[in-house]
């Protein structure tokens, strides 16, 4: 092999062409339309945390996007109102999205594993039938769901806000697809062939390998129970029982003949987001914790 063949060690490298390196840059447009994105988003909740500090008279007579100075008085006025129904509208918010999330979440969880890891006559039937339901709108079943608990006695009842949401057809999705690909098969023969009941295998050994996907539905029912307004809105006539979605909506109404509401239903709107904000930090949290965990594992 002749001398000018062989590259040399200290030979300076060629540059990158142009369009390698442009292809490492970021680019220009997918930036914007994230910058676009984050703004419309976040303007409305930019909106209410600046309008929520304004008093009555500031809210129609300053800028938009200009701090005013009556939020602890807001705050107070809304407490106030009715003797503090409206802390009554957030626990029991507190009550349908939290526990219903919880019992939506362990229903998902056991339906999910028995849909991926057994096999019975109709199982395919029986998701299909599940993928309806995530493809349905809930407007749809508003009125047959009302009609059922009605003809229970349920209605204007806790449980008929309730129990409607322990059954979520996305959630048993995700917790299927989730399990199929997180508990492996091998395993799962290898407890049954040292002795273990069905049950523990799914206690010990399935549910905290489906923990991060649990995690997840449970946090999206809790969001969708904490945003439903159609179901209570149906269900319910009694307000102590209102959800604060559902409440507030009552408080807009009466702002139409009283303007000075208009801040309460504001201020409402914005202490409704706390806990949504609390939440998705305390998730992420036991998200990042199971990912690192289970990057030590062999």
């Amino acid at each position: 092999m002749s001398a000018a063949t062989i590259a040399r060690p200290d030979a300076p490298t060629a540059p990158a062409p142009a369009a390698a390196r442009r292809s490492r840059r970021p680019g220009l447009v997918p930036t914007v339309v994230l910058l676009f994105g984050a703004a419309y988003c976040l303007l409305p909740v930019a909106w209410v945390l600046v309008a929520s500090t304004k008093s009555s008279r500031e809210l129609f007579s300053t800028f938009t996007f200009l701090p005013g100075t009556g939020f602890t008085q807001n705050i107070a006025d809304l407490t106030a109102y009715r003797d503090g129904v409206y802390w009554k509208w957030m626990l029991n918010s507190l009550f349908y999205a939290g526990f219903g999330a919880l019992l939506s979440t362990a229903v998902s969880a056991v339906s999910g594993y028995a849909l991926a890891k057994y096999r019975f006559p109709g199982r395919e039937s029986i998701f299909n039938v599940l993928l309806t339901g995530v493809l349905m709108p809930p407007v749809i079943l508003a009125i047959p769901t009302y009609l059922l608990m009605a003809k229970a006695n349920l209605a204007d009842s806790y449980l008929s806000v309730l129990l409607p949401s322990v059954l979520s057809p996305y959630g048993i999705y995700l917790a299927r697809i989730y399990a199929s690909a997180a508990v492996p098969d091998d395993v799962i023969e290898a407890a049954r062939m040292d002795g273990a009941s069905e049950w523990g295998i799914f206690q010990r050994i399935a549910l905290p390998v489906m923990v991060p996907g649990l995690v997840t539905v449970f946090l999206f029912q809790f969001v969708a129970v904490w945003n439903n307004f159609l179901l209570p809105f149906i269900m319910l006539g009694d307000d102590n029982k209102f959800p604060v979605t559902l409440g507030l909506y009552t408080l807009l109404q009466q702002g139409n003949s009283a303007p000075a509401l208009y801040t309460l239903v504001i201020t409402g709107a914005l202490l409704a987001i706390v806990p949504l904000i609390a939440l998705f930090l305390l998730v992420q949290r036991f998200w990042s914790l199971d990912l690192l965990s289970g990057a030590v594992k062999s």
